[in-house]
């Protein structure tokens, strides 16, 4: 199991990732936090990302994740976090140490952190 930040799932739309990142994704099962979603609109909608969310490439990608909720032991667990970061980015490692899924992520920031399960 997997759980991918949203720079990992744009890479992975756009066939961008990085040799090693390729091999993890291909034999486990994916998962996003929902905020993901609202990220990529956001990202989208300030115009720091092409991508069209209704779009066959989107759909099709999709179709291998499985979608998180933002639960009340997430939203806590992200106030409790060994580091700082957006809140978005607090949400996504929150999800996966609240849900054991180690996270695969090329966030400088996030992977200073000692109690984020990590996929790398």
């Amino acid at each position: 199991m997997l759980n991918l930040d949203t720079h990992i799932l744009v890479a992975t739309i756009n066939e961008e990732l990085r040799p090693t990142e390729a091999t993890l994704i291909e034999s486990e099962r994916l998962f996003i936090s929902d905020i993901v979603l609202w990220e990529l609109a956001m990202l989208i909608k300030r115009g720091r990302l092409e991508l069209d969310m209704d779009g066959s490439a989107f759909r099709r990608s999709m179709r291998y994740l499985t979608v998180l909720p933002i639960s009340v032991r997430i939203a806590r667990q992200s106030t409790a976090l060994d580091f700082r970061s957006d809140p978005a980015d607090e949400i996504i490692a929150a999800t996966s140490v609240v849900e054991n899924i180690p996270l695969l992520t090329r966030d400088s920031k996030i992977l200073k952190s000692k109690i984020v399960p990590f996929a790398l």
